[in-house]
């Protein structure tokens, strides 16, 4: 029990600092593409001292592994660009009510690959998402931050989503590899991948921006994946679902209570719709039940 509790604490404490990382993005004054790249570096180098003090670098390392990781690593980082992008052109709320639509991905995906099946509340589940995708489309935010580009900034967070759930995918592939390796093999292929695009030319110049940068490379990754990765260890699935759900709740506080974002009453609906349509696909609540044949007993 004690195990669980702290698994508990370790995931909330994990999702709560993930919820921030919106802020730390705007407030850095930095390009997207800029972001990511430095989110991959100081990633990167907090995740090789949380691994070499772990020991996983000896004898982990092979080909195979190597490969998916780096096939992963690319999904992620394309991951972090749109979801990142989509900040600046929608706001921090929709986004990332428009990013929870991953699990969905997620399903459709384990359906078309791996021939899972899509049970009828799996699509009632998937209406009800998509509905209040819809709501937030046709949604008109006022006050504060309102972005520059809306319907863009949607279609950037559809595409972090699926990027997110191609990476999850892809992650199969190397069941039993210890998480933090996969994570820092990722953030190392995202700075290859990046350093050509990024613009080394014109560093930021404020205690702010680079304070920001160190942040998102070092708590909002390196410490954030230890924590979660160590929750996950501890708790069980449904548990890991709904505690999940903290990500958005804080994200949507951030924008509201650091930039003023208010939105309209359809993209409240909207992005409830989703989050509740997200917790019943995670954690296996029953919009209709099936159906129980009654045979009589002679």
């Amino acid at each position: 029990m004690k195990e669980q509790v702290r698994g508990t604490v370790e995931m909330t404490a994990a999702m709560t600092i993930l919820g921030t990382i919106g802020w730390f993005v705007v407030m850095s004054d930095r390009p997207a593409l800029d972001v990511v790249f430095w989110r991959c570096v100081f990633g990167a180098a907090t995740l090789l001292l949380i691994c070499a003090g772990m020991g996983l670098l000896r004898g982990l390392l092979n080909i195979r592994m190597l490969g998916w990781a780096a096939l992963g690593g690319v999904a992620i980082v394309t991951n972090w660009f749109m979801l990142f992008q989509s900040y600046s052109m929608a706001s921090i709320s929709v986004s990332t009510a428009v990013y929870n639509t991953q699990p969905f991905m997620l399903v459709l995906f384990g359906a078309i690959f791996f021939g899972e099946k899509l049970t009828l509340n799996k699509f009632a589940w998937l209406g009800i998402a998509f509905g209040g995708l819809l709501l937030i489309i046709a949604g008109k935010p006022t006050g504060g931050f309102t972005g520059s580009d809306y319907a863009g900034g949607i279609l950037m967070a559809l595409g972090a989503a699926f990027f997110w759930a191609t990476a999850a995918i892809i992650t199969k592939k190397l069941k039993g590899t210890p998480p933090h390796l996969i994570a820092l093999i990722q953030v190392c292929v995202g700075i290859l991948m990046l350093i050509p695009f990024a613009d080394l030319h014109n560093l930021p110049d404020s205690v702010q921006s680079w304070g920001s940068l160190v942040t998102v490379g070092v708590v909002h990754t390196g410490i954030m994946y230890v924590l979660m990765y160590g929750a996950v260890q501890k708790l069980p699935t449904h548990l890991q679902g709904s505690l999940s759900f903290i990500y958005p709740v804080v994200a949507i506080i951030v924008d509201l209570i650091a930039f003023g974002y208010r939105p309209d009453v359809g993209q409240i609906i909207g992005a409830v719709a989703i989050l509740i349509a997200a917790a019943g696909m995670n954690l296996g609540w029953q919009l209709i039940r099936p159906r129980v044949s009654k045979h009589l007993v002679s």
